[in-house]
């Protein structure tokens, strides 16, 4: 065979190896997610199916996966970070982990207050007040700034102030009152503990049913997650308390978010987008809806959850979640001074 033909026929063949693997490297995505349901299953079935992308997912606690992401670097094979609270997404962003991403499809369903240039709300939750009947007034718990009136001393459950959940609803208070009434309301809601914080939002939620405290603050998530158990005791547990969304005649009630990014390393980038877009999609934000009792994020999405329509419709705090992060150290400042541990 002549030199010359041998070695066209063998660049192309080489060629053919590259374009092969490159096609192959677009049907993989290496997802990274902290949460941990496994109702999420159908979304990531659901995207496959679509796609022909084979999600490849490893699961962890937040911390661990963003620790893991930054000491493999450059290596990383992350592709793309799907975890809860607006803290968490913000500590992704301030670790230089994410990439910008300008998507025409997540623009345009994704409401501006809910993205930033490089992540994405996929699905909300809202933090409100609950109360156990007969123990304390609703008419006395309309707003949070009610939480640290003395005339609930002895009556408040919380998990630790240093957990995300609270760190972004103190954000919240920062950026709509400024730091001193921030501070002030952690002090009055400090003051009014029946108990040292511990547990988390299902464990409030039990407490304030079995009258170890009259009032404690919860993601709907979880209510909503009690609400549709076949579990008598939980069934029971609901019917001992009472649901408030605080702050509807003032900003609307804080909301907490389940989001994602593309991470800065990601080796499949397209496929890592075509995924955030998918979440954003019709069939996806039915699915966080019904299947694992959060809302949608894009407007207009008719939700299916009987525990999600009791629950009923709501004003929420529309501040944008970059401000949630921008106060997200500050509020773990004031807890600490306020002894909100």
């Amino acid at each position: 065979m002549d030199f010359r033909l041998s070695r066209l026929l063998c660049t192309l063949a080489m060629a053919g190896v590259s374009l092969a693997g490159a096609q192959a490297e677009e049907k993989v995505l290496n997802l990274y997610s902290a949460r941990h349901y496994q109702t999420d299953e159908a979304l990531y079935s659901g995207f496959t199916r679509q796609t022909g992308i084979t999600i490849k997912r490893i699961e962890g606690k937040e911390d661990e996966l963003l620790e893991r992401i930054r000491n493999e670097g450059a290596n990383s094979p992350a592709d793309v970070l799907l975890t809860v609270d607006a803290a968490r997404l913000a500590a992704a962003h301030e670790m230089g982990l994410l990439a910008p991403v300008r998507s025409a499809v997540l623009e345009g369903r994704i409401p501006a207050h809910l993205r930033t240039s490089d992540w994405f709300s996929f699905s909300v939750r809202a933090r409100v007040i609950i109360y156990a009947k007969g123990a304390a007034n609703p008419d006395e718990l309309r707003n949070y700034s009610d939480l640290a009136n003395p005339r609930l001393k002895g009556k408040i459950c919380s998990r630790s102030g240093s957990h995300p959940y609270n760190l972004s609803l103190m954000a919240s208070i920062i950026a709509h009152q400024g730091e001193a009434k921030a501070e002030e309301w952690a002090k009055g809601v400090v003051a009014n503990f029946a108990r040292p914080p511990k547990g988390g939002d299902t464990d409030q939620i039990r407490a304030v049913a079995a009258g170890e405290c009259a009032v404690a603050v919860s993601n709907t998530y979880y209510l909503a997650r009690l609400m549709r158990s076949d579990k008598a005791d939980d069934r029971k547990t609901m019917d001992k308390i009472g649901v408030i969304w605080p702050d509807q005649k003032g900003s609307g009630t804080h909301i907490n978010v389940s989001g994602g990014g593309v991470l800065k390393n990601a080796p499949h980038k397209e496929a890592a987008i075509k995924f955030l877009e998918y979440l954003a999609s019709d069939e996806a934000q039915r699915y966080f809806a019904d299947g694992n009792n959060e809302w949608p994020v894009v407007p207009g999405i008719k939700v299916d959850n009987p525990a999600l329509q009791a629950l009923g419709k709501f004003k929420a705090d529309t501040l944008p979640v970059g401000s949630l992060a921008m106060y997200r150290a500050k509020a773990q400042v004031i807890f600490d001074r306020a002894a909100y541990r």
